[in-house]
């Protein structure tokens, strides 16, 4: 595949050394591939002077081809008695790029985390395996007012997803 721009966007820092930055757009729709396109691509690089001299470096670096990923969550019941149990539930997918849908992502690790009403930080409570569906759900007790969302940490083919947090009220 080639960049959309064969030129790119070149930056001239001196006589003899200039900075390009190229992107390459796919769509699957359009481009031949499949789910196996997404892992490690390996970059050609080529340059030619003023001269007409050339050089080309057959790895000039490695880039991350990954499937687009989609995470959703919902706490329940809302809002919930404090020190009742409140149900986590949601889903992992990811782009098919064969079917051009997404699919349930199974067997992955995702990380469920709490931020307390009034803070920024979001902490770690603990990791859920999705299941045969990409689906998760465990419980916890409900101890103050909240956000509860899904975090997956993403592969070498698919990307990182989190959820928006989805605020329960305790009483």
């Amino acid at each position: 595949m080639i960049p959309d721009n064969g030129t790119g966007d070149c930056v001239a820092h001196s006589a003899t050394t200039t900075t390009c930055t190229f992107t390459l757009t796919m769509n699957p729709r359009i481009d031949p591939q499949d789910n196996t396109t997404a892992g490690i691509w390996k970059v050609t690089a080529g340059a030619t002077g003023n001269d007409w001299d050339h050089a080309i470096k057959d790895v000039a670096a490695t880039v991350k081809v990954r499937r687009y990923t989609e995470l959703t969550v919902n706490a329940s019941p809302e809002p919930v008695k404090k020190g009742k149990t409140l149900a986590v539930t949601g889903n992992l997918t990811r782009a098919n790029w064969e079917t051009y849908k997404y699919a349930d992502y199974t067997g992955q690790p995702v990380k469920l985390q709490f931020r307390k009403k009034g803070t920024n930080t979001y902490t770690t409570v603990k990791t859920v395996t999705t299941g045969n569906d990409g689906a998760l759900k465990t419980t916890v007790k409900a101890a103050t007012d909240g956000y509860w969302r899904w975090s997956f940490a993403g592969t070498s083919t698919t990307s990182t997803a989190t959820a928006p947090g989805d605020y329960v009220d305790v009483r």
